[in-house]
């Protein structure tokens, strides 16, 4: 995989951020259910918070490949911090798509300098990772829209300013109806309920989001009414590839501590390493690695080149990615034994992380229907 100079200069200072400042933290930020502040400050020093924003908006202005060689470096240091600061890309994504001047003027120069972080509120208990059957409603009444509804699993819920909210504008079924609006924090009515206590990604404060009459100004609609698809789409293709980028950030550290392991840890005479079923193991797992890490890359530059008709790298490079990290943490884990099994060391951390990202952004089973579909060409 060849990065530019540029490239390979964003991809360095995401690195060192990650070693002086995430990876220090990431265990405690794991066994607390804690929230990444410090490090989401550090990336907001480097300018990394607004990454793939314009430079007019307060942004970076860089390419959606530096972006992923970023997420994936923080990512094997910390995929908690990761995944906020990828969440929070996301929904910087929506607004600068769909948003209005006014909308786009007074929230993304902000968020770019981080100084205020964006979430996005989609998933409900009564309809999981199928978007298009919420119910969250969104009622016009004169400059506002009065929303009602809640949300589940909401990344940074409470600790975000800035929420991307999933809402239905008309009775419409399916996407029809969706619109997409932003809500601030502060807004009468938005309130914030349970905190999630998971298997992995216990640093992102996912936790249920109410909104009870929450009026939201008529300016912060995202697009148009019902056109929850144009703004939505390029949301989740970046989203699609930065969890596969994280994917690939935590099954590098995965590989990179197997290795480390299998050098060190002598069983009779001799180091693990020399043993066959070690070589195997390894040599399947970089395999498996770069693989998935030029799918990403090449998704990236895809996105780069412009609108697809069909995002189809996206789909795949989250597919393969994700299902290729928890095969290979599972596998890193197998090296290190019984001690990989005990919160001694990381890698039980990263094989928990892991297997949560074939659930986040879409699960596994619904990115191969929406795959074949469009391969077949039965995708609308």
């Amino acid at each position: 995989m060849e990065l530019t100079v540029e490239q390979k200069q964003i991809q360095a200072t995401a690195r060192e951020i990650a070693r002086k400042e995430l990876a220090p933290r990431a265990e405690a930020l794991d066994r607390e259910f804690g929230f990444p502040r410090e490090g989401l400050r550090g990336l907001a020093g480097a300018g990394m918070m607004g990454m793939t924003l314009p430079a007019a908006l307060g942004g970076a202005g860089l390419d959606t490949v530096s972006f992923v060689a970023a997420v994936e470096e923080l990512a094997r240091a910390c995929a908690s911090t990761a995944l906020v600061y990828v969440t929070h890309a996301v929904a910087c994504s929506g607004i600068l798509v769909g948003g209005k001047g006014s909308a786009k003027g007074q929230y993304l120069p902000a968020m770019a300098r981080g100084e205020k972080l964006g979430a996005f509120a989609a998933t409900e208990a009564g309809c999981g990772a199928n978007v298009f059957a919420a119910t969250t409603s969104a009622k016009r009444q004169g400059e506002h829209y009065l929303v009602s509804g809640s949300k589940v699993f909401t990344t940074s819920a409470g600790e975000a300013d800035v929420y991307v909210t999933a809402v239905r504008t008309s009775p419409a079924p399916g996407p029809a109806g969706l619109s997409l609006v932003v809500v601030d924090k502060g807004a009468a009515g938005l309130s914030f309920g349970r905190k999630d206590r998971r298997l992995g990604f216990n640093g992102t404060s996912s936790g249920e989001v109410f909104l009870d009459a929450c009026a939201v100004p008529e300016a912060n609609l995202l697009g148009q009414e019902g056109g929850y698809m144009m703004v939505a789409m390029p949301m989740v293709g970046l989203a699609l590839i930065g969890a596969g980028a994280m994917a690939v950030g935590i099954a590098q550290a995965a590989l990179d501590a197997a290795i480390a392991h299998a050098k060190s840890r002598t069983v009779g005479p001799q180091a693990i390493a020399a043993y066959q079923g070690v070589q195997f193991l390894i040599s399947e797992m970089a395999s498996q690695v770069e693989a998935a890490r030029c799918l990403v890359v090449e998704a990236a530059r895809a996105r780069d080149r412009g609108p697809s008709p069909l995002p189809v790298l996206p789909f795949e490079a989250k597919l393969f990615a994700t299902e290729m990290a928890a095969r290979v943490t599972d596998r890193a884990l197998q090296v290190h034994g019984g001690q990989g099994y005990t919160r001694d060391l990381p890698v039980e951390r990263l094989f928990r992380d892991a297997r949560g990202l074939t659930l986040h952004f879409s699960p596994s089973e619904m990115l191969k229907e929406m795959l074949g579909k469009m391969l077949l060409g039965l995708f609308p």
